[in-house]
């Protein structure tokens, strides 16, 4: 790639950021006042606002337009994005309608990729859903699918341009033609096909950013919604989740419910037994407490359950509906089992524990006795194992940092896996090494990190490297492959991934360890992998970027207040940034378990001595600092990253860039291809801009 001459390069003094207006906005909270001048900025819909918006793109796109590769880092990615993208295959159906398999393709850089289906394994594959027919710009998501028992009917769920509201139709699979009916205003719902309908969640018509009671449905093939039978509601709690799913053999009608704006982390568990007249829903756990429970499948009359009651590690346990007793199934381990880590396909429970941040695979009978273990080719991790009880084989995905995603196919009676499907990447393995480090946190935890670079690196301090971090919401970062790292690597860089705590990577003591009044573990943990790498020599802080989106770029926010002199570029990615505030849009009190609330004198203290927006000090040289969010995120309000970036660009005198990226059409993460490599074209360009690097190295100098 060609280098810039001196009269291309952007110059990094004081950029000339759009005036916001202040106001004189004060809150009380708990005695204490706290300014809140850029309040209006929360009417993301407001002329003002969208004029300011505008304004700020200019400056950004104006900035990122004068970066001589910033073209060439994008036809980089796409060449790298541009092979074909496959889910594992599941069988669908039965009788007439039995024996299809279903699995989603992308070409390589199609907006959104295409549901397939093929009759057996060795069927010809047809279309049955293109999702970029559906909008003339391609951000209309296919967000769910789900055929029912017999494989006549699917649900089919759109959302558009990035939005977590979907829209329900019904497909007649044997035409691939939709039912006249739909079923709107859905969110955080599944689809859970029982008697000829479905169960799903949803809300009344919005009004304002605060939702109403969410409320759960069964609706009938064939009908208008108007006529859906009310299965559930509670308006006296409205901010509680409780989502609806049934059985494989759809005998069980499963109710979750949990409360987390009331700080609770755990759920409450009922069924409606389709084999009885009884058609209320009947409780197996009656309190929403800190223990979660999740059916796995039923095995006739006993209910088989995932759950961290009394066992931070997880374990199963059976409830009996006949006696109403529970027993264990399998018992607590060392290792933990993943969230959502166990299923039921061919009779057998396949576990998934994670070892050390890699994912270990060992199948049990119904009886809970171990019988053996899925070797999987390295450490990394896996995932998919989902199918039907009378399946004789079983798909799942294998991936690593240097391990493009494979799927396997596994036969249960033999126990043995075979390659399906491997990807063709513009990517040599071999290249590549990752290596897993552990540091010390400031308080003495040990914490755990992945690195991965081209190998014959050399430790002298002068690598461009990114630190990713998420910390939060019991989320595990395990090894997984990236076509889009791939360009960053080719500069001899260094992707660091550190597991820090509030992640699940270590059972629930792990989660607990950073969330609420311990959520500053966090920030110690991303400080000292920061450290780590520098006094390590892998990077020093002049070539060391820090990366995080949502709960993540809560954390970038965070640490450039605490640490700035540590990092030379940031990129808080969709952030929750205001933590005084955030419970009070769209669904953000269900955060309230994992962050605390202002509302709590106690939890106040906390959030207000990390809380982003209000940490910002005038006299620290911030780092080159590119905030992202979108004009359609509706979980995490794009209100968060536009009073960040007001506060930022106000208080900060320094000539290190303080940009925000707006993008449009899009959501919490980016509505489609396109505008997933463009976003990404312009991180990359940004951090290697900042970091002094004023042309690129020849791409793949080994080959």
């Amino acid at each position: 790639m060609s280098s810039s001459s001196a009269a291309q390069v952007p110059n990094n003094h004081r950029l000339p950021y759009p005036v916001a207006r202040k106001t004189d906005q004060i809150d009380t909270y708990h005695e204490t006042q706290v300014a809140d001048p850029y309040r209006w900025l929360e009417d993301d819909s407001s002329v003002e606002t969208t004029a300011w918006v505008e304004a700020e793109n200019r400056v950004t796109f104006d900035y990122l337009s004068k970066i001589p590769y910033r073209r060439q880092l994008q036809d980089r990615l796409e060449q790298v994005y541009n092979y074909a993208k496959y889910s594992a295959p599941v069988r669908k159906g039965v009788g007439a309608m039995g024996n299809w398999f279903y699995f989603s393709k992308n070409d390589g850089l199609q907006n959104q990729a295409v549901l397939y289906r093929q009759r057996g394994l060795d069927g010809a594959p047809e279309v049955v859903i293109d999702p970029n027919t559906l909008s003339a710009d391609s951000t209309t998501v296919l967000s769910a699918f789900s055929v029912s028992k017999d494989g006549t009917y699917a649900v089919v769920g759109l959302s558009k341009g990035g939005s977590d509201w979907q829209e329900y139709q019904i497909m007649d699979l044997a035409t691939k033609q939709y039912l006249p009916e739909k079923v709107e205003w859905v969110k955080v719902s599944g689809a859970a096909w029982q008697n000829h309908g479905f169960y799903y969640s949803r809300y009344p018509k919005p009004e304002g950013s605060i939702l109403a009671a969410k409320n759960e449905n069964h609706h009938k093939v064939g009908t208008d919604q108007s006529s859906d039978q009310l299965v559930y509601e509670d308006s006296v709690h409205p901010q509680r989740f409780h989502i609806t799913s049934t059985t494989d053999d759809e005998r069980f009608a499963l109710l979750s419910i949990s409360d987390r704006g009331q700080g609770k982390d755990g759920n409450a568990l009922f069924y409606i037994d389709a084999a009885t007249t009884e058609q209320t829903f009947v409780p197996v756990i009656a309190e929403v407490t800190n223990f979660s429970y999740s059916v796995i499948d039923n095995d006739g009359d006993r209910l088989l359950i995932l759950t961290n009651e009394n066992a931070p590690n997880n374990k199963v346990i059976v409830f009996d509906i006949s006696t109403r007793t529970f027993s264990t199934l399998i018992p607590e381990k060392p290792e933990p089992i993943a969230e959502g880590g166990v299923s039921a396909v061919g009779g057998k429970l396949f576990v998934e524990y994670v070892n050390d941040v890699s994912s270990q695979i060992m199948v049990f009978n119904y009886a809970g006795q171990f019988e053996n273990e899925v070797h999987l080719p390295s450490l990394g991790s896996a995932s998919g194992f989902s199918g039907n009880k009378d399946d004789t084989f079983v798909f799942y995905t294998f991936t690593s940092f240097t391990f493009p995603p494979t799927i396997y196919r596994y036969e249960i009676a033999s126990r043995e896996s075979t390659v399906f499907r491997t990807p063709e990447v513009d990517f040599v393995p071999d290249d590549y090494e990752t290596k897993q480090v552990f540091f010390a946190s400031k308080d003495g935890t040990n914490v755990p990190m992945f690195l991965t670079y081209r190998k014959g690196l050399k430790r002298d301090g002068a690598n461009p490297t990114l630190l990713y971090g998420y910390g939060g919401f019991n989320v595990s970062l395990l090894p997984a492959f990236s076509p889009f790292r791939i360009p960053f690597l080719d500069q001899g860089g260094i992707y660091a991934q550190a597991n820090l705590r509030g992640g699940s990577e270590y059972g629930e003591a792990w989660h607990e360890q950073g969330m609420k009044l311990k959520k500053q573990n966090v920030f110690d943990d991303f400080i000292a992998a920061a450290e780590h790498l520098i006094t390590e020599q892998y990077t020093s802080s002049a070539k060391l970027a820090i990366q995080g989106g949502s709960n993540g770029g809560l954390l970038v926010g965070a640490v450039i207040n605490q640490r700035p002199e540590l990092f030379r570029v940031a990129i808080p990615q969709v952030g929750v940034m205001d933590m005084l505030r955030f419970h009070k849009f769209t669904i953000g009190w269900n955060w309230i378990a994992d962050y605390g609330s202002s509302d709590n004198a106690d939890e106040f203290n906390v959030l207000y001595a990390y809380s982003p927006i209000h940490n910002i000090r005038t006299g620290l040289n911030y780092p080159a600092t590119l905030i992202t969010t979108a004009d359609h995120d509706d979980r995490v309000v794009p209100a968060h990253s536009f009073k960040y970036a007001a506060t930022l660009q106000e208080m900060y005198l320094g000539q290190n860039p303080v940009l925000i990226r707006i993008d449009t059409k899009s959501g919490h993460g980016a509505s489609n291809t396109r505008k997933n490599i463009e976003t990404a074209a312009d991180i990359y360009s940004f951090i290697l801009w900042n970091m002094g690097i004023i042309h690129l190295r020849q791409q793949n100098p080994t080959h």
